[in-house]
C-alpha cells in the first residue's frame, strides 16, 4: 500500500525534530518544504545625511604670470650673467650685464657738446644783453637788435637738445644692466656670456612673485555651481597636498574639448609642486542632503550599481541603483531607492534576486574589557 504524502511529511518532522523544516502543500495537493534560508543577513534603512557637494577635476600647475625679460640695448655683447634658473630675484636686481664701453664714450661726447652749447648760450645772451642797452640809447638799429635776440634763442635750443643727447645716453648706459622687472623665480634662460644681443631679444623668463596657480578643466554643465572664492583641495603629481581657492571661471568653453577653465589660486609655498604638472583636485559647492547606504550594501554587476531588499517575506529583490558621493563608510543613491527600503547591509554579493534569507539584529559593539578583580 502506497504511504500518503502527509504521512511522509510527518516522518520528515519527526526526524527533523523541533525546529526542522515543516511541510506545505502545493497547488497539486502535495506537501512540499518550505524555501531554506539562504543566508543570514542584517538590514539597514537609508539614512538622511549632510554631505559634501564636490566636482572633481584634472588640469595643469601653470605659472601666474610670466614675464619676459629681454635686451633694450641693440649690438651689445652680455659680459655677465648672474643669475641661473631656479633662482629667486626680487624687484631691480641686476640679472646680466652688456658690454658699455661705446656708450660711455658716446655719453662723454654729449656732455662736451652739452657744455660747448651752455657756453655758446651764455655768449649769445650777453650779446643780446648788449644789443638791446644799445638799441635804448640809440646806436643798435631793429635790425641788429633782432639779429641778436634770434642768436640767443638759437643757442637755447642748442642747449636743450644736447641736453637732450645726455640723458638720451644715460638711458642707454643703463640699458646695459639688464635688470627684474618684478619679484619671482627665473624659469629659463637664453643669455649666454659673449654673445651679442639685439634689442628685444628675450634673455629670461620670470615666474612673477613666485605664484603658481592651477587650471582645472571642467565640463559647460558645471560652470555655473562653481563660484568664485571657493575652497579646493589639490593633490599634484609629485604627491604634494595643496590648498587653494578659485580666482577666476573662464568667460569661454573651449570649441573643441567643451570644457572651460578654471583659474585656482594657490600659496607663494607650494613645496615639490612645479609648473608645467599635471594635478587632480576637487572643487567644493557646499553641504547638501543625501539619501545614504551602507557602503558594504551596494554591489556592483557588470558596470552597474545593485542594492538588495527585504520584503515581508524574506525574500529578497534586486534594484539597479544610481550612485554619487561617498562619506565615512556610506554611498549616497541619488535614484532608484525608496528612503523606507530595507536594505541589506552586507553579504548582497552573495545573494541573487528572489533568494530567501534570514534576518537578525545587528550585533551590538563589543564591551569594553571588564577591569581586573580586586583581591
Amino acid at each position: 500500500m502506497k504511504k500518503s504524502a502527509w504521512t511522509g511529511c510527518l516522518l520528515v518532522a519527526v526526524w527533523g525534530g523541533i525546529g526542522g523544516a515543516a511541510c506545505a502543500a502545493d497547488e497539486k495537493g502535495k506537501p512540499q518544504p518550505s524555501a531554506k534560508p539562504s543566508l543570514t543577513v542584517t538590514v539597514a534603512v537609508p539614512q538622511a545625511i549632510s554631505l559634501a557637494q564636490k566636482i572633481s577635476a584634472n588640469g595643469n600647475l601653470a605659472a601666474w604670470q610670466e614675464a619676459i625679460v629681454g635686451a633694450e640695448a641693440n649690438g651689445l655683447k652680455i659680459t655677465e650673467v648672474r643669475v641661473n634658473v631656479g633662482d629667486r630675484v626680487q624687484r631691480g636686481d641686476v640679472l646680466a650685464t652688456l658690454q658699455a664701453d661705446s656708450l660711455r664714450a658716446e655719453l662723454a661726447q654729449a656732455e662736451g657738446l652739452l657744455a660747448e652749447a651752455t657756453a655758446s648760450a651764455q655768449e649769445a645772451k650777453a650779446q643780446a644783453d648788449r644789443a638791446r642797452s644799445l638799441q635804448q640809447q640809440g646806436f643798435f638799429s631793429a635790425a641788429q637788435l633782432s639779429q641778436a635776440l634770434a642768436a640767443e634763442a638759437s643757442s637755447v635750443a642748442r642747449v636743450q637738445s644736447a641736453r637732450a643727447m645726455v640723458q638720451l645716453q644715460n638711458v642707454r648706459l643703463s640699458q646695459t644692466q639688464v635688470r627684474a622687472p618684478d619679484a619671482g623665480v627665473i624659469s629659463a634662460r637664453q643669455a649666454t656670456v659673449g654673445s651679442v644681443v639685439g634689442a628685444g631679444a628675450e634673455l629670461f623668463r620670470l615666474i612673477r612673485q613666485g605664484r603658481i596657480e592651477w587650471r582645472a578643466e571642467v565640463t559647460a554643465a558645471e560652470i555655473g555651481r562653481i563660484q568664485v572664492g571657493a575652497p579646493v583641495q589639490i593633490k599634484a603629481a609629485s604627491g604634494q597636498l595643496l590648498q587653494g581657492k578659485v580666482r577666476m571661471v573662464a568667460p569661454s568653453v573651449d570649441a573643441q574639448t567643451r570644457n572651460a577653465l578654471v583659474y585656482v589660486d594657490l600659496p607663494a609655498q607650494t613645496g615639490s609642486a612645479r609648473a608645467g604638472m599635471y594635478a587632480q583636485g576637487e572643487i567644493a559647492l557646499g553641504q547638501s542632503q543625501a539619501l545614504t547606504v551602507p557602503q558594504a550594501a551596494v554591489v556592483v554587476r557588470d558596470g552597474f550599481s545593485y542594492v538588495y531588499t527585504v520584503g515581508a517575506d524574506q525574500k529578497v529583490s534586486q534594484l539597479k541603483v544610481q550612485t554619487g558621493r561617498q562619506s565615512a563608510g556610506r554611498v549616497e543613491v541619488t535614484s532608484g531607492l525608496k528612503a523606507d527600503a530595507s536594505v541589506v547591509a552586507s553579504g548582497g554579493a552573495f545573494l541573487n534576486h528572489g533568494d530567501t534569507v534570514r534576518v537578525v539584529d545587528a550585533p551590538a559593539a563589543q564591551a569594553a574589557p571588564a577591569a581586573p578583580a580586586t583581591k
